[in-house]
């Protein structure tokens, strides 16, 4: 069953074939506010986020970077002794892999599987107000890079995964931990390669991963946001050819160069149709815009416009990546020495489809080049499909309550990822990806959001305490499974 589809709204805890119930009692315990988290084991997640971040397992895109190693055998320490198999998989070097598993007691019981990525994005230290692998804890708040992408969920699962085992708690379907490599650079000897070469390690029904329970301080009230899909990957390089020649004779050559930057000019010009899904309404409902703004960008005629007047720059740029298949030239290289007319120039250009998209990556690119597009060659880097899974399903449910516990009164509602995560490849294999969490009320996501790979990144404790609650508390509500 594929599950590449639209996003719907929450339809409750309807089960599928695929999917069975999530059975639950009416009494059971479900997540309270941040005074009935554990203090304890608030504090172990403080301390092994320091440790994950210490360890700089930065990613910088070459098969040699990374070290994930490093975290992975820091995660299986961590783990080690309380009565779990653990299994570490390389793809490359240093590239490495752990999966956890407490085995259920019901071999056909829906599987979970908590899902965080051990790399972190390269930094530029003289933008951080401290070191940014530092780690430090500061009036309440971790330092340092991964800080939020995502190591603070990295942590909050491992202590969660091993408090359950500790408790001597038995699941009725197996509950899987995996640390897993490589997400900032695509997943190629992460996820990917997991999901390709050992899928039985990881199978599961459902995964839960980064990026999802973020108030969002609405004109109707707080609403809590977990990311039910994410846009497409089509990266593309572009070849230019030319003619080389004399540089001191310019006059009517054939430049690679010149033609390069008029199609750069094309492709930053092109108007792509917005795609506004039912995710989209449901991100329009958070803003605090008026009336005729917020109709504005509920018509496909008028949206282009209304977020090209959206006063916040930050915001205007989320707001257009939602809403549209986005393209942007971000890397060019060619040329031989200051006085020869180039004849090659290459063109490499980051584009995000938006699910919905009826339109193939390459048409889309004849559509904005015109004529010029018969003179590029064309190189695919990367090509994933936009992903989503629906909301009418018990796991969406059984998150659904457990955010109220924590925020009272707020609704949950489907988020959409402008860029990508691995829950993807689960999606591909038919599971069900959330990006879950739960983060406090001391958290502004505007703020927040310019912390991805950005300065002076860091997670506040109480947002961890709430995370950590949050994952033990999805495992101990997974029995009783229904409909089955």
């Amino acid at each position: 069953m594929t599950l590449t589809v639209a996003v719907t709204g929450n339809a409750g805890p309807k089960a599928s074939a695929r999917h069975p119930g999530i059975g639950r009692s009416h009494n059971i315990a479900l997540m309270g506010e941040l005074d009935h988290t554990d203090p304890a084991l608030t504090n172990e997640t403080i301390e092994l986020l320091q440790q994950l971040i210490r360890n700089a397992c930065v990613n910088d895109g070459t098969v040699e970077s990374g070290e994930e190693v490093r975290n992975s055998d820091l995660l299986e320490t961590f783990l080690e002794g309380a009565g779990v198999d653990v299994e570490s998989f390389e793809s490359e070097p240093g590239r490495r892999s752990l999966v956890a598993r407490l085995s259920g007691t019901d071999p056909a019981a829906p599987k979970l599987c908590l899902m965080g990525h051990t790399d972190v994005v390269p930094v530029n230290p003289d933008g951080w107000s401290r070191d940014p692998f530092g780690g430090e804890l500061v009036d309440g708040e971790v330092w340092g890079r991964g800080a939020v992408d995502m190591l603070n969920l990295t942590s909050s699962m491992a202590v969660a995964f091993r408090h359950i085992v500790r408790s001597g708690y038995r699941p009725r379907g197996d509950v899987i931990y995996f640390g897993v490599a490589d997400e900032e650079a695509g997943g190629t000897y992460g996820a990917k390669w997991m999901a390709e070469h050992h899928w039985d390690a990881i199978e599961c029904d459902y995964v839960l991963t980064e990026f999802g329970g973020m108030p969002n301080h609405t004109p109707q009230g707080t609403k809590i946001t977990l990311a039910a899909g994410e846009k497409g990957i089509g990266w593309r390089r572009l070849t230019v050819r030319g003619t080389p020649g004399h540089g001191s004779m310019p006059f009517g050559t054939d430049n690679a160069l010149i033609k390069a930057a008029e199609i750069v000019r094309r492709i930053a010009e092109y108007r792509p149709a917005p795609q506004l899904t039912e995710m989209w309404q449901h991100h329009v409902s958070t803003l605090r815009v008026d009336d005729e703004t917020r109709e504005a960008l509920l018509d496909p005629a008028r949206v282009y416009d209304a977020v090209a007047g959206i006063d916040s720059p930050g915001l205007a740029r989320h707001l257009h990546a939602c809403s549209h298949t986005t393209f942007s030239p971000n890397v060019v290289g060619g040329g031989n020495k200051t006085n020869i007319i180039p004849d090659k120039v290459e063109i490499e250009v980051d584009i995000r489809t938006a699910p919905g998209d009826p339109v193939e990556v390459n048409e889309h690119l004849r559509a904005a080049l015109g004529e010029l597009f018969d003179e590029v060659e064309i190189e695919h880097l990367h090509d994933d499909p936009a992903s989503s899974s629906p909301t009418n399903t018990p796991m969406w449910q059984l998150l659904s309550e457990l955010v109220a516990k924590a925020h009272p009164g707020a609704p949950v509602i489907p988020q959409l990822i402008v860029g990508a995560t691995d829950a993807r490849f689960f999606r591909l294999k038919g599971a069900v990806a959330y990006g879950a969490g739960l983060f406090s009320n001391r958290v502004n996501s505007n703020d927040f959001m310019l912390r991805f790979h950005g300065n002076d990144e860091r997670v506040d404790v109480d947002s961890l305490a709430l995370s950590t609650q949050l994952w033990i508390d999805v495992i101990r509500n997974l029995g009783d499974v229904a409909n089955r």
